[in-house]
């Protein structure tokens, strides 16, 4: 891959999925699978991920703009601008917007897991919303474990 500079709103792939846009800014393709990066925006009361724990990597979240609930443990925190959350892997977590505007995250998941986003936009982006059993079902293809 070249180097290259990605704006705002800018990804070499862009999914959605529970009103949520993904601008991935680094694929598995990129970097031998060591990382994957996204641009993610959240809507206002927007959908959450079911609660789960990832068994293949980590996941860390930076929020741009909003804020943002993040769910560890059991643990509710909010995140504003600026704020850094890892959930290191193993960890139970979910997470989603907590205020009245749009929130804007960077998500960062080693080893990369943009294959898990891509099948969750076609799961998304059918004439009929998946069933929560194929959302679980592509969750745990993923190495993910929901709660």
């Amino acid at each position: 891959m070249a180097t290259s500079v990605i704006g705002r709103g800018e990804g070499a792939e862009r999914y959605s999925a529970r009103g949520s846009m993904m601008f991935f800014k680094a694929l598995a393709r990129d970097d031998d699978g060591d990382l994957s990066l996204m641009e993610r925006t959240l809507p206002p009361g927007g959908r959450r991920p079911p609660a789960h724990r990832h068994t293949n990597c980590s996941e860390a979240y930076f929020v741009l703009d909003g804020l943002v609930s993040v769910t560890i443990e059991g643990e509710e925190l909010t995140v504003g601008p600026e704020g850094f959350v890892l959930v290191p892997r193993g960890t139970a977590h979910t997470f989603g917007n907590a205020g009245e505007s749009e929130a804007r995250l960077l998500v960062i998941h080693a080893p990369a897991m943009d294959a898990y986003f891509a099948g969750l936009h076609d799961l998304w982006n059918r004439d009929e919303p998946p069933s929560p059993d194929e959302e679980r079902s592509l969750m745990a293809r993923f190495g993910m474990e929901t709660l």
